[in-house]
């Protein structure tokens, strides 16, 4: 017993000392377990301690600013081209620094918010640095006189002002650079650039326009007398204009095809048309490239070819708490447009500023297109071909110009139409001298004239359906006009009026070879023929009308039955009777005859259409178709009677020569 309580007592000895072991392992693992979290927190620690020190080692260098650049943003030298290239780099530093790639949250930062107000006084000075030199240069430059027409006056050159823009094109950067950072200053720049430069244009374009007058009808006036041509020329057209008696829209009067020939375009001047023509070719040639290197030129400078993502005035990361969200969705905005609305607002904001610019042109080029239209309509046939083709082989079918060109188009259009229809009323409303013989009648004999001049304006151009389309309507007119006048006169018969006009313009459009009037041609040949041969049987009748009226009734016996080989013993047709009607027309009273009808004829034929020859030849026939008639009824009904008229066929084509060699 005593040694198993000894045990016992052993045991509880190294229980006890198992339990301190335990409790000192306990300890052990606690003060382990502790130092682990202790060591996982220090290392925490120090991974955000150098997180912090990048990040911050990153803000800085983002938003440090080194001293040459701010010394050259507060005093910036942009008359030098060091100190102009200082100013660019400082400002291109800075716009890099106020859009630097910046932790939202650390835009919060106190320091952050007072280095960007720094940049904001930097970013400030800058910008009323370039506005005031710019400003100024603008100005300067939209005074200065730098290349004038007056130097290309002898072949109508108008100013590129490529120095302008070699002068300008050093600060494209700093422009850009407002277009970003300073909304303000980069749309108060446009504008006076605008207004500087549109004064000059104006004034280019004007002198321009007025040299083209000089070249095209101031040549007689340029002669010795300077500038003073200008008045005129002006008054010239001012006392031409009180004469007519209409404004622009008014065709001329005098070229009108209802007009008397005598009338009919009697102060044009063939020389001058085809000067108009050259001229106003160089002219639109010229206005080409002077817009086309503006445009290039304000595309470049002024960034015009890249949208604003933002339409706040200054485009920067660090716009300090609550704005960067609308930044953001306005950003977004701008990305998420598709292509074509992208282009499209381009070319809007390119055609804005350019009609800004050049808001004089198409002014001047209507002013100048109509200066003329009120001297000679027939220049809105020249203007619409040349303006056409100027609009259809434009590249940029979107750019100013072409909408420009094309807006005066519509215009030049509209006057084309308004001068055809004109000329188809002229046409309608056309009266005929009813105190001479008629002749050709004003609109046919005019329209020869007008057909050429018009087939050389529009031979091989895209306009040539447009004359033609009138061409139909035109003719179509004459050819009822001629029908109705033909009918109004009384001293000339109508079926000569129909014959004389309607071979006119067979001949004539037989001539030109126009396609869509062929059908017109061949209608005019065949109311030719017609009338010629109504208006020989109409006036010729039949020379030998008694024995006409004899052979009628022996027809009329025939015709009841009576053989013709019996007729000779039917009293009234005997062979006694025959011969008494023979003898009533003897050889020298039928060539007196005929020598009266020539008379008659003669009077009614107008010189122009030299149709006397033709309208005679044609008598002939007839006469001679009456001769064989009469003489086959004698062979038929009397035959070896040996009755026959006095005079042959032979003696008829001799009287007929004789007589037209005699007048």
């Amino acid at each position: 017993m005593v040694q198993i309580e000894a045990a016992i007592a052993e045991a509880e000895q190294v229980e006890a000392r198992l339990d301190s072991y335990d409790e000192i392992l306990c300890h052990i693992r606690d003060t382990m377990e502790k130092m682990e979290e202790k060591n996982l927190l220090i290392e925490v620690a120090n991974q955000n301690n150098q997180k912090l020190l990048s990040e911050v080692e990153h803000v800085i260098s983002q938003l440090d600013l080194p001293h040459k650049h701010q010394m050259a943003l507060i005093d910036s030298d942009l008359t030098s081209p060091h100190g102009l290239q200082n100013a660019v780099a400082a400002g291109k530093a800075l716009l890099a620094a106020m859009n630097a790639e910046i932790h939202p949250a650390l835009v919060r930062l106190a320091a952050v918010q007072e280095q960007r107000k720094r940049f904001d006084k930097w970013k400030t000075k800058f910008s009323q640095t370039i506005s005031r030199h710019l400003n100024n240069l603008f100005i300067h430059l939209g005074n200065d006189a730098g290349e004038t027409l007056s130097f290309h006056a002898s072949d109508l050159t108008l100013p590129k002002h490529n120095s302008i823009h070699r002068e300008l094109e050093v600060y494209t950067e700093l422009m850009h650079w407002c277009k970003a950072m300073d909304r303000k200053a980069y749309t108060a720049l446009t504008k006076v650039y605008t207004n500087s430069l549109s004064k000059l244009y104006e004034r280019d374009i004007k002198q321009f326009f007025e040299e083209a007058k000089q070249q095209i009808s101031g040549m007689r006036e340029k002669k010795g007398k300077g500038s003073g041509s200008n008045q005129d020329i002006t008054g010239k057209l001012k006392q031409q204009a009180q004469n007519f008696g209409g404004p622009a829209k008014s065709p001329q009067p005098s070229g009108l095809l209802g007009l008397e020939r005598d009338q009919w375009c009697v102060d044009v001047d063939a020389a001058e048309r085809q000067r108009f023509d050259e001229v106003l070719e160089r002219a639109l040639a010229e206005l080409e490239p002077v817009c086309l290197a503006e445009q290039n030129f304000c595309v470049s400078f002024f960034q015009l070819d890249v949208l604003s993502p933002t339409t706040k005035n200054t485009q920067t990361t660090l716009d300090g708490l609550g704005t960067d969200s609308k930044s953001e969705t306005d950003a977004i905005s701008t990305a998420s447009l598709p292509l074509k609305k992208m282009e499209k607002q381009i070319n809007e904001e390119v055609r804005r500023m350019m009609g800004d610019l050049f808001g004089c042109l198409e002014p001047e080029l209507v002013s100048f297109i109509a200066y003329y239209e009120k001297m000679d309509s027939f220049y809105c046939m020249y203007v619409l071909v040349r303006l056409s083709q100027h609009v259809m082989s434009a590249q940029d079918t979107g750019s100013f110009l072409s909408m420009s060109f094309a807006s005066a188009l519509v215009q030049v259009k509209r006057n084309f139409d308004r001068f055809m229809q004109a000329q188809l009323k002229s046409i309608e409303d056309t009266k005929v001298n009813r105190k001479s013989k008629c002749g050709l009648l004003p609109y046919v004999a005019n329209f020869e004239d007008f057909a050429k001049t018009a087939e050389a304006i529009f031979k091989n151009t895209d306009r040539r359906t447009d004359l033609d389309k009138w061409y139909t309507k035109l003719v179509g007119a004459i050819f009822e006009a001629i029908l109705r006048n033909a009918a109004e006169h009384h001293r000339t018969p109508q079926e000569v009026i129909k014959m004389e006009n309607f071979h006119h313009l067979y001949a004539l459009l037989s001539e030109l070879k126009v396609g869509v009037l062929d059908g017109l041609r061949k209608d005019a040949k065949q109311k030719y023929s017609d009338a010629l041969k109504i208006y020989v049987t109409q006036y010729f009748g039949r020379p030998l009308e008694k024995l006409n009226l004899f052979f009628e009734g022996v027809q009329a016996k025939v015709a009841q039955g009576v053989k013709e080989s019996e007729i000779s013993y039917q009293m009234a047709y005997s062979k006694q009777e025959l011969r008494k009607v023979i003898r009533e027309y003897p050889a020298r009273e039928v060539k007196r005859g005929l020598d009266n009808l020539y008379r008659k004829v003669e009077k009614h034929l107008c010189e122009e259409e030299n149709l006397l020859q033709v309208v005679w030849r044609a008598m002939q026939e007839e006469f001679i178709q009456q001769y064989k008639y009469i003489e086959e009824l004698i062979q038929r009904c009397y035959p070896g009677s040996m009755i026959v008229l006095d005079f042959s066929i032979q003696n008829i084509l001799e009287f007929f020569s004789e007589i037209a060699l005699s007048h």
